[in-house]
């Protein structure tokens, strides 16, 4: 007796969802996707986003070294907003911390302040900021508009209580360097050069192994004598030059549409890109050795580039992230790229102020290099 295909069987579809339950439980990707994208998701968005950054890393100069000093740096710790983290004995190393992004503020004050403030001229405090990236500066800027008045509050008392009646005590000058003016695009157009070449070279090159055994021509390959270094290097060398002319054009977009500033080397810019992209192209090559299929190549890329976007600093403060959260950052290659071309571009950093963030990318290449030649086979599993 032959059943009726037109009508909508219950015990069919019941067996055929049955049967997608059970492959998916057998594809080990797929269902770390379902459970594992919104924990990463709720994870990162819950923890990682703060567009107010507290404890801000602030060197201080205090060339006056006297109770109304003391009380002001105090009274600047208080906002919550600056931690002082460095005491230089003198401006220009504050500018140097500046520049190597060790601290995101440097105030100083002058030798007479003291002095000139018990005689009321209204001395000036300045305070320096690191305002590549405007968000993570405006509101602790914000923050100082009633420091002159509440950090003095207990000092200026007795023969000094009409000080604190009149005009504020103090004159404080702000210093927005690098990105005086706060343009955004001068933070985010820099750092689009790194997300752009991560999303492309890991990806393209993530695909390379995965593409040929799924067409069948990786038996070809293992046929030849070619040895596993040989094959690495032979498939990341094409998309080295890829990931190069990208960067060209990106930079020109940059330089012609939005008027981003390149005030440093941009020969050292393109040895800190070039190494760059061969750190990511091996980390595609190590995720092509793993996947089975493009699919799988691309579910693991989308694990790497969501922690990586967050983490890194190129939405979101790196330092208004938790410490843990600093730490995971730490290792990716682009929170480190991100730093050296804004450091590059916009602070005109030179190769000692590049080096702490070039190493890391280096390790990182050679871990992935390493990983990808031990995964790599000769024959088929």
């Amino acid at each position: 007796m032959s059943s009726d295909n037109t009508v909508f069987s219950l015990a069919r579809f019941v067996a055929i969802a049955m049967k997608e339950l059970v492959q998916m439980r057998r594809d080990r990707m797929t269902f770390a996707m379902i459970a594992g994208i919104p924990i990463l998701q709720v994870v990162l968005f819950g923890y990682v986003i703060n567009s107010d950054p507290k404890s801000l890393p602030t060197a201080v100069v205090d060339y006056d070294r006297s109770t109304f000093s003391r009380s002001i740096v105090r009274g600047l710790e208080n906002t919550g907003y600056f931690a002082v983290t460095r005491l230089p004995a003198s401006e220009a190393e504050a500018d140097r911390l500046l520049d190597h992004g060790d601290v995101q503020f440097a105030l100083v004050i002058p030798p007479d302040f003291s002095r000139r403030l018990q005689r009321g001229e209204q001395p000036v405090l300045l305070v320096a900021a690191d305002a590549t990236d405007p968000s993570a500066t405006s509101n602790a800027l914000a923050s100082l508009t009633q420091l002159g008045t509440t950090a003095l509050l207990h000092d200026l008392t007795g023969p000094l209580a009409t000080l604190a009646a009149g005009a504020p005590p103090i004159e404080l000058r702000v210093q927005r360097r690098y990105n005086p003016e706060g343009i955004t695009q001068y933070n985010i157009v820099p750092g689009l050069l790194g997300v752009i070449l991560q999303m492309t070279t890991v990806m393209l090159t993530a695909f390379a192994v995965t593409r040929e055994r799924e067409r069948g021509t990786f038996e070809n390959l293992l046929a030849t004598p070619a040895l596993p270094g040989e094959v690495m290097a032979g498939k990341i060398a094409p998309y080295i030059g890829v990931g190069l002319l990208q960067a060209l054009i990106i930079m020109g977009a940059a330089w012609l549409l939005f008027d981003v500033p390149m005030r440093g080397s941009l020969l050292l810019l393109f040895g800190a890109t070039l190494l760059y992209i061969a750190a990511l192209l091996a980390l595609g090559f190590t995720i092509s050795t793993v996947a089975r299929s493009q699919l799988q190549a691309m579910q693991m890329t989308f694990f790497f580039f969501l922690p990586s976007l967050l983490l890194s600093g190129f939405m979101f403060p790196f330092r208004g992230m938790p410490g843990w959260a600093q730490g995971l950052g730490e290792i990716f290659p682009l929170t480190h790229f991100l730093r050296i071309v804004r450091g590059v571009l916009l602070k005109a950093n030179d190769a000692s102020a590049t080096w702490p963030h070039l190493w890391p990318i280096a390790l990182f290449l050679v871990v992935m290099a390493g990983v990808a030649l031990l995964r790599y086979r000769r024959t088929l599993d």
